[in-house]
């Protein structure tokens, strides 16, 4: 058992007694919930309004222990979900992406928004300029 940061949306959290073995991540129920809003129950692990059931089947792969000690491997969630995930071992910290389906739901279009920005001599350029032709865009951030 390590701490691990679990990245789920926009938030960081710490789960203490987390147990990373072999691409999944075996959660305390509390954890779970404190780090990505999940809770068990007996449909299926909810989320709001929303339950996904455990199939029956697969049930070892999503759940261990019992009472206290029970567990929740969340990147078996996240494969169910089709959600990205990425482990960092030497910073012991997982990140679950948004899924594609439901970065589509709330999308208008598949078209990026416009923008300006400068280029290396300072000559401005707009996204909207480029339309129709393959652009390759470079982002960086410092955080």
């Amino acid at each position: 058992m390590a701490a691990v940061t679990v990245l789920y949306g926009e938030d960081a959290t710490v789960a203490p007694d987390a147990i990373a073995d072999r691409g999944d991540l075996w959660l305390r129920l509390d954890d779970l919930t404190r780090a990505t809003g999940w809770v068990l129950k007996a449909e299926g692990a909810c989320l709001g309004d929303v339950c996904v059931p455990i199939p029956e089947e697969q049930h070892g792969r999503f759940l261990r222990g019992t009472g206290d000690d029970a567990r929740f491997n969340l990147p078996e969630l996240a494969r169910l979900l089709s959600m990205p995930v990425v482990a960092d071992a030497r910073t012991s910290t997982w990140c679950f992406g948004e899924s594609a389906a439901s970065r589509a739901e709330g999308a208008d279009s598949l078209e990026a928004p416009d923008f300006r920005l400068p280029d290396l001599a300072g000559a401005m350029h707009s996204l909207s300029g480029s339309r129709g032709k393959k652009v390759f865009l470079v982002a960086w951030a410092s955080w």
